[in-house]
């Protein structure tokens, strides 16, 4: 997990560099081709069985839309307002967001400390902006909206591929939804691809990166890393991000945050830690008949 955040801090530099070529729905349509020529790739070496239930296609679709087309989408576009840095901070805030729709929808009964965390979660966030808040009629707002849009889009994502998770291995999952991803901005990209001239050197490598290294390798490590610590700690892992992605923003890019910002970062990651552990704790007390809502 070590390595995927740094593989996955190292996206966001790549995708600022093929940004400069494509557009965000074109670049999603581009990274995910090559992702879905690896992972058959891949799936025709294991098995060779591509098990599908037409009444699950309808939430394959609206998978690929939320997870792989609109939050990929928004947060692409984003960095062209934003520093990666900032953007991944704001998406460390999935966790709380994640709890709050819990409890809107499936009516769970988060504990106290879990309450806190989500305002904690709050105040981080609401630092990183007001750093920003003399800039955000100059546009930077939209950057924002988008960061929080990608929010969303992955939550929403989260409950519907909850569904399908007992029915499909993730290597299936993950093979038709790309495909869908593919399909669906297809009409978009085809029509905004860019001109071969306009592809340097660092556009092709920040592709290739996307689509090999961040897509197919990160998600096999990944994968092999939830069999092997679990779920939950990888989640933790995961929300380390903006420290890479910071890291990478600041020696490959040049980016500088504030300080004020740093400090809501901070918040922001460890409060959406202490989310994901404490809801860990919360579920398996309820397996065991324990109270912890107190």
């Amino acid at each position: 997990m070590t390595i995927v955040c740094f593989l996955w801090g190292l996206e966001y530099i790549a995708a600022k560099n093929a940004l400069v070529a494509f557009t965000p729905i074109t670049l999603v349509f581009v990274k995910f081709s090559i992702g879905i020529a690896l992972v058959l790739i891949l799936k025709l070496i294991i098995d060779r069985r591509f098990p599908l239930k037409k009444a699950d296609i309808p939430l394959l679709i609206l998978c690929a839309i939320f997870g792989e087309v609109l939050y990929y989408a928004s947060e692409y576009g984003a960095m062209a307002y934003l520093p990666v840095s900032v953007i991944t901070i704001i998406l460390a805030f999935v966790p709380s967001l994640s709890l709050l729709l819990e409890l809107i929808i499936y009516k769970t009964r988060p504990t106290l400390l879990m309450i806190a965390g989500v305002f904690i979660s709050i105040i981080g966030v609401s630092l990183v902006i007001s750093a920003d808040f003399a800039e955000l009629l100059s546009g930077k707002y939209i950057g924002y909206l988008l960061a929080f849009g990608a929010v969303i889009s992955w939550n929403v994502y989260n409950f519907i591929t909850k569904r399908l998770t007992d029915t499909y291995k993730p290597l299936d999952l993950t093979l038709y939804q790309l495909v869908c991803a593919v399909l669906i901005s297809a009409p978009i990209a085809l029509s905004n691809m860019p001109e071969l001239s306009a592809l340097d050197t660092s556009v092709w490598t920040g592709v290739i990166y996307l689509g090999c290294v961040s897509g197919f390798i990160g998600f096999l490590i990944y994968i092999n890393a939830i069999a092997v610590i679990g779920p939950t700690p990888c989640a933790i892992f995961s929300n380390f991000l903006p420290v890479t992605a910071t890291l990478f923003g600041w020696w490959l890019l040049g980016e500088r945050i504030s300080g004020v910002q740093i400090i809501g970062g901070i918040i922001v990651i460890f409060s959406g830690v202490m989310v994901i552990w404490l809801k860990e704790q919360n579920q398996t007390a309820d397996k065991q008949g324990v109270d912890l809502h107190i």
